[in-house]
């Protein structure tokens, strides 16, 4: 195993990580065990909430800056896990534990590969950065961290791709919609069922699709998630809310699909956000082209992450599977944070003109 020291050291750091519950918006343990270990590396870490990040040591400001981000947040573990989620258990080749594949492998992975890429020579600098709050898009994740590090010319982030790079990925866009009508007593014709009129817009979001798509992201996928209405059996309704998940694709802005909604549905309607964009890469990119060299394959993905708030090149690439995140047991395999290491490495070396 190349580099076994540094899967070694990733492992054990990442079932450190596993033990001390990092759930979104509480993760100062979690960020505190890396900003030890940073500094026990003779890093000299900045910490700005819960993110805590580390800029390579031979810094060029003439060099085009690379930043190898993965967020240190779990989701709460569901109900069905039956073993304990924050007591890691390595089995053979695989690690269980909450986090373990979203996004553990991927942080300890990307911090070995900076401190293996921070001795090599190479034309650009380098950043790691380990990230709060990504599972709820928090304004005190990375978007509180952004605005102190220098330009970043492209970023890697750790995400679980099965070590595929996601080139294209689709934004998220939160609808509260709320349909009025009038209360009246059911046992009577009277009033104005709001229910009724959430049914008529709902029949149509069922209905429509954006014309335009791509063959990496698909269409807009819009989906009613959740219905309330009524307070009891013999009233009639006067409203009745409804929210809408919108997945983006690269063709419309969340700005325009709200504009479209509100042009055709009856409903009042409120965007939580319009923040999270969808984003891509081109693939003539010297890192998509390196990837592409070494055999692997790009595709896009339809789940959100912390690019969504990045406004430069990225694409996500990390050990795990996707299918695995935000289930019970939760798992990573050694094996996977071995290659992850290897195929970072090796990437990064084939973007040594990078800065040139």
């Amino acid at each position: 195993m190349a580099y076994k020291e540094h899967i070694n050291e990733a492992v054990a750091l990442l079932r450190k990580l596993i033990s001390t519950p990092s759930v979104s918006r509480d993760e100062t343990e979690a960020a505190d065990i890396l900003h030890d270990f940073m500094t026990d590396k003779g890093l000299s870490p900045t910490r700005v909430s819960n993110n805590v990040w580390a800029q390579s040591s031979r810094w060029n400001d003439d060099w085009p800056t690379i930043l190898l981000n993965a967020h240190i947040d779990t989701v709460k573990p569901v109900a069905a896990w039956i073993r304990d989620p924050y007591t890691p258990s390595l089995e053979g080749d695989t690690l269980y534990g909450l986090g373990s594949n979203d996004c553990g492998g991927g942080l300890v992975s990307l911090l070995e590969t900076f401190i293996i890429m921070d001795k090599q020579p190479r034309s650009f600098n380098l950043i790691y950065l380990a990230s709060a709050e990504e599972e709820v898009s928090g304004k005190n994740g990375i978007e509180c961290a952004l605005p102190y590090l220098p330009p970043i010319a492209f970023a890697i982030v750790g995400e679980p791709t099965g070590m595929q790079p996601a080139v294209a990925e689709k934004g998220l866009m939160v609808i509260d919609a709320t349909a009025h009508g009038k209360a009246g007593h059911a046992a009577r014709n009277e009033g104005d069922n709001a229910i009724y009129r959430a049914l008529k817009d709902i029949e149509w979001i069922a209905q429509w699709q954006f014309p335009k798509q791509t063959d990496m992201l698909g269409p807009v996928k819009n989906t009613v998630t959740i219905i309330n209405a009524g307070t009891q059996h013999n009233v009639i309704p006067d409203t009745c809310t409804f929210t809408i998940d919108v997945r983006s694709n690269e063709c419309y802005s969340n700005e325009e699909i709200f504009e479209f909604f509100q042009h055709h549905l009856s409903s009042e309607l409120h965007a939580r956000s319009f923040r999270l964009s969808s984003s891509r890469i081109e693939l003539d990119h010297p890192f998509v082209r390196a990837c592409i060299e070494e055999g692997l394959q790009p595709f896009g993905s339809p789940t959100l992450s912390d690019q969504a708030l990045m406004r430069f090149p990225s694409l996500k690439l990390g050990p795990g599977e996707s299918s695995r995140s935000h289930t019970a047991d939760e798992y990573i395999k050694v094996s996977e944070i071995a290659h992850a290491v290897e195929m970072y490495v090796k990437l990064l070396g084939k973007m040594k003109g990078f800065g040139k």
